[in-house]
């Protein structure tokens, strides 16, 4: 069985798993290894202190409205030298970059079993950025895996599958084991864009 509980809010940012340095840089519609491991440790603070990777959180599924492209000011880390030996000043130059911001997202988390869904449906969630939060609606759902996968009423949307075979792609490295290469595949139920929002 799986215990789900369902967040939902206005909006959410998803930051891309690859830092790129070109005019658009879309979320992606999927939710990576290292959102869902930070996601866990929002919700289960002990977890702070295991080995990366997902203990808690068995499935997920995510879904929204529309997304709108919103520009952001970035700046690099270090700095340029300018000018001349006597006369020498530094600058960090400035560049917008397009990032897309998912409009009514819904979030579902499936745990195994109900004490982790009752701790997790009490808590606000934030996919990438603070001020991006998905509020809980408090009510926990009982339903077997299969009901999970097929049932595209309630359940329908993207989930990133995190193992590797045919249909998996690359999703990102994992820094804390040697930039290790993360891959999945993407389960799509139903139609994952919603029509409206509820």
């Amino acid at each position: 069985m799986l215990y789900i509980v369902k967040y939902s809010g206005p909006f959410g940012f998803i930051k891309p798993w690859a830092a790129v340095r070109d005019s658009e840089t879309y979320s992606q519609q999927f939710l990576t290894p290292s959102i869902l491991a930070g996601i866990e440790r929002q919700l289960f603070p002990e977890l702070l202190k295991t080995d990366f990777g997902i203990y808690k959180i068995k499935r997920h599924r995510l879904t929204y409205q529309q997304i709108s492209q919103q520009q952001e000011q970035i700046q690099p880390r270090g700095w340029n030298a300018k000018g001349t030996t006597r006369n020498r000043f530094y600058e960090r130059p400035r560049a917008i970059l397009i990032r897309g911001v998912m409009v009514n997202p819904i979030l579902h988390l499936a745990f195994d079993n109900c004490k982790d869904a009752k701790q997790a449906a009490i808590q606000h969630i934030c996919l990438a950025r603070n001020e991006d939060i998905l509020y809980p609606d408090g009510e926990i759902l009982e339903v077997t895996e299969e009901e999970f996968d097929s049932n595209d009423e309630l359940f329908y949307g993207f989930e990133l599958m995190l193992e590797k075979n045919e249909k998996s792609f690359l999703v990102g490295y994992n820094r804390i084991a040697e930039n290790q290469p993360m891959y999945g595949w993407l389960k799509i139920v139903g139609n994952p864009i919603k029509n409206e929002f509820k």
